[in-house]
């Protein structure tokens, strides 16, 4: 019997296996909507993050990443959160998270509205309420605070990508912030 030395990142793909497994199956996405509440827990101002493409071209987005191997859906929520905001944003998850939706991101335009160049993915939207101190880190460029009403006017709507609009959009929906 021989002892191995156990990997530490046991979830990680080398970029050719995940290059294989993207066109081979779906790869599961967690997604999430920061929000700032009151005190009656309305939510007053949505977190969407800025950042540029390796063309240079700007746009919007959300928290969002991959779930490995062996971690839970709360654990990627939280690792997703802390590397695109900070690790003192302070995210509040419930004790038990549901998704607002199950969205689907396919590599050409489809019935969804979501599109990924690089795949076929399936993710779990969340709605997740910090109180920390948030500061854009990894891909993003900045972190902004608009009201519900800021981010669903079509200024703001036009700099998504991909469709991820429509996700923001039911996100508000969902909480009764709807246009």
């Amino acid at each position: 019997m021989s002892v191995r030395t156990p990997d530490p990142n046991p979830g990680w793909l080398s970029e050719e296996d995940l290059y294989e497994a993207r066109r081979r199956l779906p790869i599961v996405y967690v997604e999430a909507l920061p929000v700032r509440l009151d005190s009656l827990g309305y939510v007053t101002e949505v977190g969407l993050l800025y950042t540029a493409d390796d063309d240079g071209q700007f746009y919007r987005s959300v928290v969002s990443g991959r779930v490995m191997y062996r971690e839970t859906i709360r654990a990627a929520l939280i690792r997703h959160i802390e590397k695109d905001l900070g690790s003192l944003a302070l995210p509040q998850l419930p004790p038990s998270p549901a998704p607002f939706t199950v969205a689907e991101y396919f590599p050409y335009p489809s019935e969804t509205g979501l599109v990924d160049d690089r795949q076929h993915a399936v993710s779990l939207a969340y709605i997740v309420p910090v109180t920390g101190e948030c500061e854009p880190r990894q891909d993003a460029l900045e972190v902004s605070w608009l009201s519900p009403e800021q981010a669903l006017s079509p200024e703001v709507q036009a700099e998504f990508t991909g469709g991820r609009e429509k996700l923001v959009q039911q996100a508000l929906a969902h909480v009764g912030m709807a246009r």
